[in-house]
């Protein structure tokens, strides 16, 4: 593959197959938290969920490497390929998907160091936590907030609860 900036666009029904199994070697490489039968339980979701929201998704030669979806102004899912991680992929997506946004939510399970801190060193602080994840399960969640800085102001860490410092990164 060649080095350099991956091709973003707009993913599209065709692309749903590979979103998932990117979706799946991602997962199996940072949440090792998961149970084998919860990993089978989220993809579906993820496979239900994906068609619901604007994903943009990262390729190299036809090869996809990852991809974001959001929800207007709240990244529900960010995922690299583990082949990929550390090559500036998801940096990629997540500036695409986030210039020109004052502000971006998002929510990351704890237990996730490795997105805890990528998200933490593109400015998302800590705003909140919920001890479980979405589905009641017992998965607590960071909730994540980055605010897009004034006009020649450098980035600040988003106020509100829990903000005194970074403490997440993305997941999805």
């Amino acid at each position: 593959m060649s080095a350099g900036e991956p091709v973003l666009r707009p993913a599209g029904p065709a692309d749903l197959a590979a979103l998932v199994v990117v979706w799946r070697r991602a997962v199996v490489a940072t949440h090792d938290f998961l149970a084998p039968g919860d990993v089978d339980r989220y993809e579906g979701v993820v496979r239900a969920g994906l068609p619901t929201l604007t994903v943009t998704l990262a390729e190299r030669q036809g090869r996809v490497l990852g991809f974001v979806a959001v929800a207007g102004s709240r990244v529900e899912m960010l995922f690299v390929d583990p082949d990929v991680h550390g090559s500036g992929v998801g940096s990629a997506l997540l500036r695409h998907v986030t210039a020109g946004r004052p502000v971006v939510d998002l929510d990351v399970n704890e237990q996730n160091p490795g997105a805890r801190a990528f998200y933490a060193r593109r400015g998302f602080v800590e705003v909140g936590r919920s001890p479980l994840d979405g589905d009641g399960r017992p998965y607590p969640l960071l909730h994540l907030r980055r605010r897009a800085p004034a006009d020649g102001a450098r980035a600040t860490p988003a106020d509100g609860p829990g903000a005194a410092g970074p403490a997440a990164a993305p997941e999805a």
